[in-house]
């Protein structure tokens, strides 16, 4: 017999906690919805107040700052040729090849508008997706320069977001319209087939706005993705951007006060109820009772006139420390230090920055790794491309390298940005003995610093040429042989 009977109270069932609906989370209104129309919902508004915080709020200007000197720096991400024989490098080639695309990179050939050199084209890209979320490109090819191969950055807003519709099949599952979300259109599996772009960026008459479709073979449209099957970008402040409305609006505030409790203020009290004794400080277009206290004076008051003071005790001791705290906060909500983001270095010790410092660079490094492979590399397949079929990449000798080879000159690496050593010694030695001990390889320690193995022995070399000309001799390489023979091992290292 089942032993239970039917007015037996039910077994509890085990769930997870934040499932449970209780009083204490019964405003917490969450529903589960696709990434896309959470997107569509509110892609606009967020973009929108992003704006507004990165021209009027000085923690996001220094935000922007940051990104674009961390991911990009102030040289661009560096290219870096390749091209070698067996196991050679042909310099000739390389050198050939970094010369042209370092004349391409300048104002006036590689974005559309002449207004920008790639740096500062690689760091308006970056801007733009952390602060709206996302950057288009449109990429030029043919007679727009000598190079045929140039690039637009595009104003995100112009993006149709409105332009919305279901993926339309008939009965034998022939696609008749594919879907569209937010301005792009897409395949079965989600690959952008085309972008629906407006002519112009947002403005006052919103309804005779031309929309025109850009095949997204020529559009680069970069994101960091959070979601499967997203198919637009969200700002990065997104996460933190109420809390930096509202500590911006406390902050106003507080000056507000601070400034009402610097200044002595208060109320007459009139023993008639009128202010007829003191007819001559009633402001004759408001009728307010008004005197200004010069410094260190006060006016006389009539006979049985009274004053009582207001003195509001604002901002207290603890703003400070509610500032700060607010600010950790949002550093955690944009990934980064809070010390970078809030100029401050009080109470800072060399161990926490260190680490502080070196979890922060991690975080820049993976965007550095999305960047090149989602930009950068694409640039650099179709501009080498063009480059060769317009015969603009030359040899020293004159003559253009030959385009049956293409494949064997698309070789190459870009080198991101690098930082200084937090400490310098340990980390140089760290390196050495890394090196000595067969954990590492020049190559490895030369990338770290943002630089080429060979070529900073190229320069070592050069060096030790020019001071033997000028009949030279430095402490240095006395104090090491080892740089006497230029030995690529201990070099590199050493450098």
């Amino acid at each position: 017999m089942w032993p239970f009977k039917s007015q037996d109270k039910p077994v509890a069932k085990r769930t997870f906690d934040a499932a449970r609906q209780t009083r204490l989370v019964a405003s917490w209104a969450a529903v589960t919805r696709s990434i896309n129309t959470d997107l569509k919902d509110g892609i606009d508004a967020v973009r929108a107040r992003a704006r507004d915080l990165a021209q009027n709020e000085p923690m996001i200007k220094k935000y922007k700052s940051l990104v674009a000197a961390n991911v990009i720096g102030s040289t661009g991400i560096v290219l870096q040729a390749r091209v070698a024989d067996g196991d050679k490098q042909d310099k000739l080639a390389n050198n050939a090849i970094e010369a042209a695309w370092s004349d391409w990179s300048r104002v006036g050939n590689c974005e559309i508008s002449w207004r920008m050199s790639m740096p500062d084209l690689e760091r308006a890209i970056i801007k733009s997706v952390a602060i709206d979320g996302e950057a288009l490109i449109y990429e030029h090819i043919g007679s727009v320069n000598d190079y045929g191969y140039a690039l637009q950055l595009i104003d995100v807003s112009r993006l149709a977001t409105t332009l919305n519709r279901d993926r339309i099949t008939d009965s034998k599952g022939k696609v008749l319209n594919n879907a569209i979300y937010m301005g792009v259109e897409v395949d079965e599996y989600g690959k952008p087939l085309n972008y629906h772009i407006y002519d112009d960026a947002v403005g006052a008459d919103l309804k005779n706005r031309t929309v025109r479709v850009y095949p997204a073979k020529n559009i680069i449209h970069l994101f960091l993705a959070d979601s499967p099957e997203q198919v637009r970008g969200v700002s990065w402040l997104h996460a933190a951007m109420t809390r930096i409305f509202h500590l911006k609006k406390y902050q106003e505030w507080a000056i507000i006060a601070a400034g009402v409790g610097a200044s002595k203020m208060g109320f007459f009290t009139s023993p008639e109820g009128d202010g007829s004794a003191m007819a001559d400080d009633i402001d004759a277009t408001t009728g307010e009772l008004y005197q200004e206290a010069a410094g260190g004076q006060f006016g006389i008051l009539p006979e049985g006139w009274g004053f009582e003071s207001f003195n509001p005790d604002y901002p207290h001791a603890m703003f400070a420390e509610f500032v700060k705290a607010a600010k950790r906060d949002i550093s955690s909500g944009l990934n980064v230090s809070y010390h970078s983001l809030a100029n401050d270095l009080e109470g800072v010790n060399f161990s926490s920055i260190r680490s502080g410092t070196l979890e922060e660079r991690e975080e820049w490094k993976v965007i550095q790794d999305w960047f090149i492979g989602s930009f950068m590399e694409r640039v650099y397949r179709n501009w080498i491309s063009n480059a060769f079929l317009n015969n603009k990449i030359v040899s020293v000798t004159g003559t253009p390298l030959p385009a049956a080879k293409l494949n064997k000159f698309m070789a190459h690496d870009f080198l991101a940005r690098r930082w200084a050593w937090v400490d310098p010694l340990k980390d140089i030695q760290a390196s050495i003995e890394a090196i000595d001990n067969g954990l590492s390889d020049p190559y490895q320690i030369a990338a770290q610093q943002g630089l080429d193995a060979e070529d900073v022995l190229d320069a070592i070399k050069r060096y030790q040429d020019l001071i033997a000309e000028k009949g030279i001799e430095l402490n240095v390489y006395k104090k090491n042989p080892k740089l006497q023979d230029v030995n690529p091992i201990n070099d590199v290292a050493n450098t």
